[in-house]
Parts: C-alpha cells; sequence; structure tokens
C-alpha cells in the first residue's frame, strides 16, 4: 500500500536524467505560528520513463495540510480523512507510481516522501504544505527549514515573512547552512514585520567554482523574540478564536530542589557516559546557595551521593563534581528503584521543613536502556511512581540514544509534570542535556491559571499550569463567544518567589482581524489553526495516558473530527491524494516509529505540550469566574502632592485645604512620610522639565518622577517611576510596567497597578499610597512624564510619623482671620496662625486629577509662600535625604 523508504539522507528531488526548474520555500509566520510551502517544478530529460521523487524533511512538531501535484496537467489534490477511510478509498483504485509517506529520522525532523512514474519530457510540479506553533526556548523562536536540493537549481529561493502584532524584539539568521553562505540571507524589518530571503545563484549555489553539486545541505534557521509591554502577556483575538501569550520576565527565579538520577549500567560505557559527566559538570555549576540537590546514580543497584538534599554551596558542588567524575559504569539497570529512592529523597526533605514551600522540586532522569532489574514492568513503574509523586513534584526525563523505550519515559514525564527529551548520542550529547537543563532551571513562577469572563470563550485549551520557566512561553487558546462587548478580558494568577500575582489582560475583538487584512504576507487563519493544533496535541497526550479503552476511543474520535476539519495529518489521519476523476490517488500517512510501540508515539520529539505545560489528567479545563478587580476608592479626606510639585494638605478637624509647593532641585529625594514606629517610609525623587532653549541660570520645574514606598519590618520597598514599578525586598527584585493591570501581595505589602493609570500600595492594611501617573506629549520642548501622589488622612500612622505629609498625622491648630482683597483681584489674602506665628495666606486652587486624569477638579485652598515656611516644622531643606529608603533624621 505505502512504499517507506528509510535511508538517512536524501536529496529533495530524486531521478537520473531530471531538470529541476525551481525549488522555493516560503514560510508566513503570523502571531507564532508559521504556514509553511514547498514546491518544486521537475522535468523528466532523459530518454526513458522513469520514477522522479520528491523528498521534505519538516519539523516533528508541524503537521502537514496539504500535498497537491501536477504531472502533464492532471493535478492531484490533497484532502486529509480518517486512515481507514483515506486506507479503503486508495485500495479501491490503481495507485499512481509509488505512495505518498512518512518516515521518522532519527533526528528533529520528519520526512515526506513520494514517488511518481512518468514518460520521457514529462513536467511535474509538487507542492508541500504544513504548519506548526513557533515554541519560545531559552529566550527565542526557532524556525526551522531543511534544505537539500540534492544539485544546482536556476530558480532557488527561500522567503520567511514574519508579522507580530505586538512587535518584534529581534530577529536574526545564525548561519547554519556554513561559511559557504555567510551574509547571503537578507533581512528586512520593520517594528511588527520581518521579511527573510534566501535566495542564492547557480553559481553561489556550486560547492566550488566549477563543480557540479550544490553546497546547499543542512538547515537554515531563523530565530526572532516579541515585544512584551507587560508581564500580564498579550492576547489576540481572530476569526473567532483567542491566543492568550504570557512569557513575563523580570522576575527572581523560585529556588529549587533537584534530585539528579543517572543511569550507570554497562550500556552507558565510553562515550554516553563521558559526554553525561561532561553536561553534569557544568549543571552543577548553575546551582545557588538557595537551591538544593542531591544525586542518585543507579545499576542493579542504587546508590546516593547524598542520602539528604544539600544546599548547592561551592564546596558541595565540587565534592558532587569528583564523584560523578569518578563513576565507573557497569550491571544492569534498576530504574524503579532509583526513582523511588529520590521521590523519598524530595518527601523526607519536604516534612521535615527543608524545602521552602514556594520552591520548585523536580527529579531529572538521565537513561539510555529498558529497566532490566527489579521491577521491569513498564507499566508498574509508571503505577509506583505516580503513587509516590506528589503534587508539587516533577519529573523530567531524558532518553539517551534508542535502546531506550523513549515512549515510557515521555509517559512518566507527562504524567508528573515535566517533559521527556530524547538525546542523540552524538559529538555534541552534552550540550543536547545541557540546554534542556537550562530550559528548567530557572522556574520563575508556579501554579498559573489563566481565566476569562464567564459566557465569554468556549472550548479553552489546557488554561491551568504547574510551573512557568524562564526564556519559554505558556499558550491558551480558545473559541471567543459572541457578545455586545467589544473587548476580550483576560486573568493570570499566579505565585511568584514571596508573591501572589493576578495580572489582566485586554483585546480588542476587531483589531487584528482589521490589522491582518492590511498585511500581505501575514497567515489570516493563524488563531483557528493555532487552537486546532493545541487542541490535537493535547488530546494526543491525553490520550497516550487514557487509562481505559473507552476513555481512549472517546478522545479518538475527538482527535479525528478536529484533524479532519483542519485539515492535519496525525498519527490517526492520512492524506490521500486524488486526480480530478478520482482514478488515481496517493496515500500519505504517519508510520509506526519500531522502538515506540503505538502511532501515537510516533510522534516522538513533538511534545505535545510545550515545554512548561502540565498535563491531563490534573488540568483545569474550566475557566471559573476570574477574581474581582473592584478597588477600593480612596476616601474624599486626602493629602495632594501634584504637578511641579503642589502639595495640597487636608486638614479634616479644620475643614480646610493647605497648600505649599517645594522649590527644590531635579535629583533631590523629599522625605514625605518618616514613621519608624511602624516602619514606613515613603520618599519622592524630583526630576525637572527639559531644558530645551533655557538659559542655565532660569529655574527649571521640578516634579516626582520617582515615588518609593519602604517598609522596614518585611525589608519590602516599592519604587514607582514613570516607566516601571519595582518590588524589591532586599534579596531579589521583580520588575511590572504600566502596560498591565495587576495586583501582587508579598507578606503584608499590596501592590495593585491598573493599567497606564495608577499604583497603589497598601501596607500592613494601615497605610495606604496612591501614585497617579502623568503622561505627556513626548515631543513637548519642556514637560517631561511625572507622578502625582494621593494620600489618605485616615492613613494609621505611629506617633512618631513626621515628614513633609507624615507630620500632619497631628494635625495642628489652624486659625484663619482678617480675610481682606489681595494684590490680584481674584485671589483675596488673610491671616493664618499656626504653631504660634502668624502668616500671610492667599486664596487660591490646584488640581485633584483623580477622578480626570486630563483637567482634573479644582480644590480651593489657602496657599503658603516660601515653600511651606512656617507651616512645616524647620524648612524645607531638612527633609532632604539621601536614599529611596531613608528615614527622616529626628530631630528636625
Amino acid at each position: 500500500m505505502c512504499h517507506f523508504l528509510s535511508q538517512n539522507s536524501q536529496p529533495a528531488i530524486r531521478g537520473d536524467d531530471i531538470t529541476v526548474k525551481s525549488y522555493k520555500v516560503e514560510s508566513r509566520i503570523t502571531s507564532r505560528f508559521s504556514h509553511t510551502t514547498v514546491k518544486s517544478s521537475v522535468v523528466n530529460s532523459g530518454p526513458n520513463a522513469q520514477s522522479i521523487g520528491f523528498n521534505v524533511q519538516i519539523p516533528k512538531r508541524a503537521f502537514i495540510t496539504n500535498f497537491t501535484m501536477n504531472v502533464n496537467g492532471i493535478t492531484f489534490v490533497g484532502s486529509v480523512k480518517e486512515k481507514t477511510v483515506a486506507r479503503n478509498l486508495y485500495a479501491q483504485a490503481r495507485a499512481r507510481g509509488k505512495a505518498a509517506g512518512l518516515v521518522r529520522y532519527r533526528t528533529d525532523m520528519e520526512t515526506f516522501k513520494t514517488e511518481v512514474h512518468v514518460p520521457p519530457g514529462s513536467k511535474i510540479e509538487f507542492e508541500l504544505h504544513y504548519q506548526e506553533m513557533m515554541q519560545r526556548k531559552l529566550g527565542f523562536y526557532e524556525h526551522s527549514l531543511y534544505l537539500q536540493p540534492g544539485r544546482l537549481v536556476p530558480q532557488f529561493q527561500v522567503d520567511v515573512y514574519i508579522y507580530e502584532p505586538s512587535g518584534i524584539a529581534s530577529v536574526e539568521t545564525p548561519n547554519t547552512l556554513g561559511e559557504h553562505f555567510s551574509g547571503m540571507a537578507k533581512l528586512t524589518s520593520s517594528k511588527d514585520k520581518a521579511h527573510v530571503v534566501f535566495k542564492p545563484s547557480l553559481q553561489q549555489q556550486r560547492k566550488c567554482e566549477n563543480c557540479t553539486t550544490s553546497a546547499i545541505d543542512g538547515v537554515f534557521t531563523v530565530k526572532y523574540d516579541v515585544l512584551r509591554d507587560s508581564n500580564a502577556g498579550e492576547l489576540h483575538v481572530s476569526d473567532g478564536h483567542f491566543v492568550h501569550f504570557f512569557a513575563p520576565a523580570n522576575l527572581s527565579p523560585l529556588p529549587k530542589n533537584i534530585v539528579f538520577v543517572i543511569d550507570v549500567s554497562g550500556s552507558m560505557w565510553g562515550v554516553k557516559m563521558k559526554q553525561t559527566v561532561e553536561a553534569m559538570q557544568t549543571i552543577l555549576d548553575d546551582l545557588t546557595m538557595d537551591d538544593y540537590f542531591s544525586i542518585v546514580d543507579f545499576n542493579h543497584n542504587v546508590r546516593c551521593w547524598s542520602e539528604e538534599l544539600v544546599p548547592g554551596s561551592t564546596i558541595q558542588v565540587a565534592e558532587a563534581k569528583k564523584y560523578i567524575q569518578n563513576i565507573k559504569p557497569n550491571g544492569g539497570t534498576n530504574i524503579n528503584e532509583a526513582l523511588m529512592r529520590a521521590v523519598q529523597m524530595l518527601v523526607k526533605a519536604s516534612n521535615q521543613g527543608m524545602i521552602d514551600p514556594r520552591s520548585v522540586s523536580m527529579i531529572m532522569l538521565v537513561s539510555d536502556g529498558d529497566p532490566t532489574v527489579g521491577e521491569i514492568k513498564l507499566s508498574a513503574i509508571q503505577k509506583n511512581l505516580k503513587k509516590v509523586m506528589r503534587e508539587e513534584f516533577s519529573l523530567f526525563s531524558l532518553g539517551i540514544g534508542f535502546d531506550v523505550d523513549y515512549d515510557f519515559l515521555e509517559r512518566i514525564a507527562m504524567e508528573n509534570r515535566g517533559v521527556a527529551q530524547r538525546i542523540y548520542t552524538s559529538h555534541d550529547a552534552s550540550d543536547q542535556i545541557r540546554r534542556f537543563y537550562s530550559q528548567v532551571s530557572s522556574p520563575l513562577l508556579r501554579k498559573i491559571t489563566v481565566q476569562f469572563p464567564e459566557d465569554s470563550v468556549s472550548d479553552v485549551t489546557q488554561n491551568h499550569f504547574d510551573k512557568y520557566f524562564s526564556g519559554s512561553e505558556l499558550v491558551v487558546a480558545g473559541k471567543v463567544l459572541p457578545s455586545d462587548s467589544t473587548t476580550l478580558n483576560s486573568f493570570t494568577t499566579a505565585s511568584a518567589d514571596r508573591l501572589d500575582l493576578s495580572l489582566q489582560t485586554e483585546a480588542d475583538y476587531l483589531e487584528l482581524d482589521a490589522a491582518l487584512a492590511q498585511q500581505q504576507h501575514a497567515f489570516t487563519g493563524f488563531a483557528r489553526q493555532m487552537w486546532a493544533y493545541i487542541t490535537v496535541n493535547q488530546l494526543l497526550a491525553e490520550r497516550s495516558l487514557a487509562p481505559t479503552a473507552g476513555q481512549k476511543r472517546k478522545i479518538t474520535q475527538r482527535i479525528l473530527t478536529l484533524a479532519v476539519e483542519h485539515q492535519f495529518v496525525t498519527p490517526l489521519t492520512a492524506l490521500l491524494v486524488e486526480s480530478e476523476e478520482a482514478k488515481e490517488r496517493l496515500l500519505a500517512d504517519s508510520p509506526k516509529d519500531p522502538k515506540q510501540g503505538s502511532g501515537m508515539a510516533a510522534l516522538g520529539g513533538r511534545t505535545p505540550v510545550q515545554m512548561v505545560h502540565s498535563i491531563p489528567p490534573w488540568v483545569q479545563m474550566t475557566t471559573p469566574a476570574p477574581p474581582s478587580h473592584a478597588e477600593r476608592p480612596l476616601p474624599d479626606h486626602i493629602t495632594i502632592v501634584e504637578n511641579d510639585p503642589h502639595f495640597i494638605v487636608h486638614l479634616p478637624k479644620n475643614n480646610m485645604d493647605i497648600c505649599f509647593n517645594i522649590d527644590s532641585e531635579p535629583g533631590h529625594i523629599l522625605n514625605l512620610v518618616s514613621d519608624p514606629g511602624a516602619g514606613v517610609v515613603v520618599n519622592g525623587q524630583l526630576v525637572g522639565s527639559k531644558r530645551v532653549g533655557v538659559e542655565d541660570k532660569e529655574k527649571v520645574n521640578t516634579y516626582f518622577g520617582t515615588v518609593s514606598v519602604f517598609y522596614q519590618p518585611d525589608g519590602i520597598r516599592v519604587s514607582v517611576s514613570t516607566d516601571r514599578i519595582d518590588l524589591t525586598d532586599g534579596r531579589n527584585n521583580h520588575s511590572f510596567t504600566w502596560g498591565a493591570t495587576a495586583d501582587i501581595t508579598q507578606d503584608r505589602v499590596k501592590l495593585s497597578i491598573v493599567k497606564d493609570s495608577k499604583v497603589m500600595v497598601t501596607v500592613d492594611d494601615k497605610i495606604t499610597v496612591m501614585v497617579l501617573l502623568h503622561r505627556v506629549w513626548k515631543k513637548h520642548p519642556t514637560h517631561v512624564d511625572f507622578l502625582g501622589l494621593y494620600i489618605p488622612n485616615n492613613n494609621q500612622y505611629s506617633s512618631q510619623a513626621h515628614g513633609l505629609i507624615g507630620q500632619f498625622g497631628q494635625e495642628p491648630e489652624v486659625r484663619v482671620f482678617n480675610l481682606h482683597q489681595g494684590a490680584d483681584p481674584l485671589k483675596k489674602e488673610a491671616t493664618m496662625e499656626v504653631k504660634g506665628t502668624k502668616l500671610v495666606v492667599t486664596r487660591g486652587w490646584q488640581k485633584d486629577y483623580r477622578r480626570d486624569n486630563k483637567r482634573g477638579s479644582d480644590v480651593f485652598c489657602w496657599f503658603i509662600h516660601n515653600s511651606g515656611k512656617g507651616f512645616i516644622d524647620g524648612h524645607y531643606t531638612n527633609y532632604i535625604v539621601p536614599r529611596l529608603d531613608s528615614f527622616l533624621p529626628l530631630p528636625l
């Protein structure tokens, strides 16, 4: 029926006397989803009839979506059908030449092959389409195209078009085809688009000046990353579907507890062990004092380097490296007992309180073979492991070479919140191990859940994730339900190191479709196909873990329905290629890998779920109502600092507002609240207006550019500037942008960010500070972005509170009398008696921008001249402090 060819490396076009007129590859990547088309035009220029073959290597994670062929004007069109249906149709008609098929190679690629038998002079055009989702690893998306034309081609061209609505941060074309083609890939890019073209001439393709063979043989790679303006992620809505991308940065890594379980059986002797040891030397160096680790090595026996987890100190790491260096592989393979011992070690550390409850606990298994000693039944090992593994533990499996049952390693990893990877025993195996470890060595978040308002979405892919690793990305997709609203909101909750996060983002229903319509090279159906791609891969993973035949059948049916509807060639579907009269048929389907059992396992390196995904059965597919983002309004009675900087102090007992300006210098830090009793300090740093055409002697207006709230008992400082919000605890620094609404809790400090608007900091539920963001036109000759400050009068300060604002926690007696006409007929003057001093004050008004950020509302007040002299204690210069976390030295 299908004829599969398994030799390792073959040119794209096979045949003797043939002329390859053209070979063209085009990829359209839109919002991390790629659609690739490979086209070739060939002529049988020999005197005899012959078979001409067309081979394309495609990434393992990709799904073929179509294949068409035109032979002397007869067009063969492809359609994806359930395997049994396709095979029955295929059997009913005479196959033309040899059938198409997929062959698994032992690399990260699969090969599509077809052959067609044609008379001399025949013209054949081949066209293959496949799709895949870009996976972010170590901070980049990598798009790989395998190029092996096998001969010189007059028209050879590769085009990669990238369109990323949120903007492209970087794009590069590493020279993976070798020095011969250095600098030949041309890249043009703008804010949200990039185009890479690789078009070597016939002469440039030659291996040498007079050679008739092609130097093009290898992988052509494009690497890129996108701009992210907030940690809340990006929400893309298009074609009735949504995709939510979540890849936060600027967070401190969670501490990790890791047990390395290393196979040292006889089969690991030689190169495998040498490369494992090399990789482990680097991996151990990566551990920090906050990490805990141990090593279990096993053959027919199981040994522990340390019976307990130890901190990753320099001394312990050096001891561990020495231990690994001296391992001599021999004997059988007792995987079951080794894994049990590793789990017991984590359980013991957890029970004894050694493990930080917010840390990440993982086991990393490195093995090259099937069990031969102790429990050797794979299903029993899987059950044993499931029974003892706690929900907070993860297992990552590395299978070295091809003697290992990779399907088993993948199953036990998936079932225990991890992933598996095959390591190829080539010269760079130690790099492969190190690279895999790098992807999981920096966990930033735990227990991540992405939710949407009720009745706004349906058919949501996995939306609860066990961990998020630095440099990766979590992706949730679904269908958008009809609604009166024009925007879709998403709410993400997660736990970081000492922090609990709640983040919010939104997307307009129509905006992206309108933008896509303007793009010449975008893949407009990306959201619909990406949703189906993620769903099918998750169902394939679920199917491999299905406990009963009945459940497996149900999942199979769902996969078939989706794969046929979205035209994906999966392990359960086939591509039937028919001529227009349906008399001639070809069949492409997915083979079984002999070492991997079922057709499903033939996915091999196609990890059905991303590196950071946890897999069913613990997945929460529901979308419960998101947390409420109702904010507590600040009370009407409030002290305000706005503009350059105008202070408006509200005195509730006197029921009046007092105003004064502080005329200080840019860079000065003013103390606003200093309360050693409560352990709280609020300081503001001044920035000056732009000095465009301003004389040096001329006074520059100053504004608050940074406001800092420091809570000494927990050592936590929140620093709010016009471009970002930092939360620091002495050990870690977490950074957030103004680009998303977020709620963050760390110990007794709560931070609430409202997108592009304001930040509320609450300390110990007693003291609240609100910071308002003022953005100005960037090209304004003098104005700069600045912050306004709003502090409620009901803050519960201690009796020791002071500072430009804090001192009024103890309200002074104030008497205003002798009201009379001032120099300005619009502003009355009066005499104010305060703290035994008589001051001349002017009636005026300042602005409160809480309800209207642009125009503000007027607050009438008595204005005190000379930077508040006589109203504030001492002189304003007494309130200048050296650092953003400095308390005010007392007494003034």
